[in-house]
């Protein structure tokens, strides 16, 4: 798993929202927390965390009687699981309202798991006669804040220990606050094109479509109406990035960086760097090692257009988590 490193820490944090249990608020149904040692040690350097408990905000007691979707898949009700006649909803949901809409300066959101308040996924929903539907959904707050910011970089803390998924999270955090702060906070067709130039081939490692759609979209936008050039960029650009890359996609984006020092590095050290992707690519080495030593010589002999791209440390290095995918 990533670990902490308090060296190169950045001067800034990143706003993310978190479910008030992960940072041991005891605020849970039965009086207690859900504290996690990834948030609160080896991401606190890097967030500025906005808590937030739903149950609390519409409040009910700490603590209190566990609860339970009912009803319609589509649109459940919130109930005490010792009280099926009972009605939370509406009372929930008032709850959690004025948050949803002031969520909007957040860079992402990590949530408790197998909630039927903060639940990303895979949550049962009960039938009257007891028995829970095949069919599974998200928490009521969760859906509400995904409906209202489909962008958003959001994620389940349990699922972060899935390295994978991890690295994923915290990269789309990442991306997601530097186009809020490059594009959104002074958003010019300019400022556009940079961040874009900055992402290439990171977009490239997630997705050659979106990769070439985007470019060639961008190619002839210039006087288009701005406000709507950026919402279709930040959708398609976020979408694309959903999922983490496979290691043929990596190793491809890998090759092509080599590509920018072929009349500036000699031949046998490359055909050492390309030696390295291929043992990534065979699952001998992890991605931070061919990442690593491409790196060097970028900063070295790459031009000021290939050191720009994000793809080489789209998260401070110290995070480590290209250690372990």
């Amino acid at each position: 798993m990533p670990h902490r490193n308090t060296q190169s820490v950045p001067s800034y944090k990143i706003p993310v929202g978190i479910s008030a249990c992960l940072l041991g608020d005891n605020v849970r149904f039965n009086g207690g927390h859900s504290q996690s040692q990834l948030c609160m040690k080896t991401f606190a350097n890097y967030f500025d965390y906005v808590k937030f408990c739903p149950e609390v905000a519409a409040g009910f007691p700490t603590p209190r009687p566990s609860m339970r979707l009912t009803g319609d898949p589509d649109d459940p009700v919130l109930r005490f699981t010792n009280d099926p006649t009972s009605e939370l909803t509406e009372q929930f949901t008032q709850g959690y309202q004025n948050k949803v809409e002031n969520c909007g300066e957040l860079d992402g959101y990590i949530l408790m798991k197998n909630s039927p308040s903060c639940g990303l996924e895979r949550i049962k929903i009960y039938q009257e006669n007891g028995h829970p539907h095949q069919t599974r959904g998200r928490g009521l707050f969760t859906k509400a804040l995904m409906e209202k910011y489909p962008l958003l970089p959001v994620e389940e803390e349990g699922r972060l220990n899935d390295v994978h998924l991890c690295e994923n999270f915290i990269m789309r955090v990442f991306a997601h606050y530097h186009f809020r702060n490059e594009v959104l906070a002074q958003p010019t067709y300019a400022n556009l094109l940079k961040y874009h130039s900055s992402y290439k081939y990171l977009l490239m490692a997630h997705s050659q479509q979106a990769y070439k759609s985007l470019g060639k979209r961008l190619a002839t936008a210039a006087n288009e109406p701005l406000d709507e050039l950026l919402v279709e960029y930040q959708t398609t650009f976020m979408k694309a990035i959903e999922h983490p890359a496979k290691r043929g996609s990596h190793c491809n984006v890998l090759l092509h960086i080599l590509g920018y020092l072929k009349k500036t590095v000699p031949g046998e050290e490359r055909q050492d760097i390309a030696d390295v992707i291929e043992q990534y690519q065979r699952g001998e080495v992890n991605l931070t090692t061919p990442v690593t030593l491409l790196h060097h010589y970028i900063k070295r002999d790459g031009s000021d257009y290939i050191r720009a791209q994000r793809y080489l440390e789209p998260y401070p290095a110290a995070l480590g988590l290209r250690n372990h995918v």
